[in-house]
């Protein structure tokens, strides 16, 4: 599979862009500053697009080693929902 394979849907990046190919998430990778690029979230996001480059994987698999690597050190913020009843249900006859 060559680099100029796009994923199927494109990787927003913090500053605006977006990574529409193989080649375009690896040239990213390689402008990262030594200390974040020696990290290991992004060494695993350039194996995957090495393996998926050179043996022709799933497109997803780099995706997702891509946005894990953007996305490290981030807490999900959950908000507090409605909770759900799971009781059994109040008929109107039995009111």
């Amino acid at each position: 599979m060559p680099w100029s394979t796009s994923f199927e849907d494109p990787i927003p990046l913090p500053n605006g862009r977006q990574l529409l190919t193989l080649r375009d998430a690896a040239s990213y990778i390689m402008k990262l500053p030594k200390a974040e690029h020696s990290a290991p979230e992004w060494l695993a996001a350039m194996e995957a697009l090495i393996l998926v480059a050179g043996s022709g994987g799933p497109t997803m698999l780099a995706r997702i080693g891509v946005m894990r690597a953007l996305n490290r050190g981030r807490v999900p913020e959950f908000t507090e929902s409605k909770g759900h009843h799971w009781g059994r249900r109040k008929l109107k006859r039995d009111q």
